[in-house]
């Protein structure tokens, strides 16, 4: 986050006033490319048309907002946290926790108003829970601890940090960078395993946005890669990335078979635009405003929407893909529509209405069932480059 009162002051006025866009006379004439900041401080190109459609999100935001509120008013400022069913529990006490979960579902798929974003993700992602597991001053203790301890991790972490979204009004600052770069290495030693992997910077940059502290976006990182993720997914040799990339390549032929056969016919390997989709959790693709709604659903429906919204994105696009006669084409057809997904309910419609139910148990098995091949071909690789690495000596 900003880490400072001038930084919460940015966000969370514009969060609250949730301003209306209004291109110039001459712009929505000539419906030319006008250049506006989001509601965390990013930069957007678009045309008119981008910019209705960012009035009209947002109103439904306005809308979705007094939605929650009312229901902190008559159910209770943490009724969102009552939605686990116990054994112990009377059964009118059940009926009462099973509808908040639905409400809660439901609520959540259609957004959470940014001023209540942090709370929530914080309560629901897991992350305060596992904050009270250690002492109070953990954060604090890892973080001097680790100040001056240089590291391969530290090396790339410093090397990324003005890399990290170039020119944001506070994540390009000295501040923001100090502020990054604190939650980064903190992690690097929490988790030695995975140290840092390129693409956790990006991640950890919106978590600094949304979250109230500095502390809070380094719980969230945590939850988000031990608990939410798959595991070995930020690992050297980012083993559980490629296996998410072989599950996705199978639900897609699954899922959209024609875009599936097309794309086969034509050689186009799906990690050309998916891997960074995984690693980076779409921040670095998405608009902003629209990656923060998937990541609403996927702090508290788990990893398994990654895969949801990754298929909607290849399903809208199906009628444009199924004509083109070139990877490059492919590529430029994606690439285009997800730098202008601003309406993340129709994203949000696709991912779960029209490409079904995918229950977290069918991943999973997907993911053992791929787990042999991508361990045996990374083996093979590590073969091939001591063999080099051998023959150079």
């Amino acid at each position: 986050m900003y880490g400072t009162q001038s930084r919460r002051d940015l966000t969370f006025e514009c969060q609250a006033q949730i301003p209306i866009l209004r291109p110039s006379i001459h712009a929505r004439r000539a419906n030319i490319t006008v250049k506006f900041q989001d509601l965390y401080g990013f930069t957007v190109e678009g045309n008119v048309d981008d910019v209705n459609v960012l009035n009209e999100v947002r109103e439904k935001v306005r809308q979705q907002g007094r939605v929650w509120w009312a229901l902190e008013a008559s159910k209770g400022a943490n009724w969102y946290l009552q939605t686990q069913v116990s054994s112990t529990l009377t059964s009118s006490l059940k009926f009462s926790v099973l509808v908040n979960a639905i409400t809660l579902k439901r609520l959540i798929r259609k957004g959470i108003p940014p001023s209540l974003r942090p709370k929530v993700w914080f309560s629901l992602s897991g992350a305060a829970k596992k904050k009270s597991t250690v002492p109070e001053s953990y954060y604090d203790d890892l973080i001097k601890a680790v100040q001056d301890k240089v590291t391969a991790a530290t090396k790339q972490i410093d090397h990324d940090l003005p890399r990290t979204f170039p020119g944001h009004p506070w994540l390009d600052t000295p501040e923001g960078h100090a502020t990054l770069r604190r939650v980064l290495v903190g992690y690097s030693f929490r988790d030695s395993d995975v140290g840092y992997c390129q693409g956790l910077n990006y991640v950890a940059a919106l978590l600094l946005l949304v979250m109230k502290t500095e502390e809070d976006a380094f719980w969230m990182l945590s939850v988000l890669l031990e608990n939410v993720l798959v595991n070995d997914c930020y690992t050297n040799n980012l083993s559980g990335c490629h296996v998410e990339q072989r599950v996705f390549k199978d639900l897609l032929a699954k899922k959209c078979p024609r875009i599936a056969a097309h794309l086969e016919a034509l050689e186009f390997d799906v990690s050309l635009v998916c891997t960074e989709w995984f690693l980076c959790l779409f921040s670095k693709s998405l608009p902003s405003e629209t990656t923060m709604r998937v990541w609403d659903v996927l702090f508290y429906e788990g990893a398994k929407v990654i895969f949801h919204v990754a298929l909607a994105i290849f399903k809208m696009n199906e009628e444009k893909l199924l004509v083109a006669h070139q990877v490059g084409d492919v590529i430029n057809i994606i690439q285009r529509t997800i730098h202008h997904l601003f309406d993340p309910d129709e994203l949000l419609t696709v991912a779960f209405d029209k490409i079904g139910s995918m229950t977290t148990t069918t991943i999973s098995k997907q993911r053992k069932k791929q787990e042999p091949a991508v361990m045996a071909e990374l083996d093979e690789r590590l073969r091939r480059l001591n063999s080099i690495n051998g023959d150079d000596k």
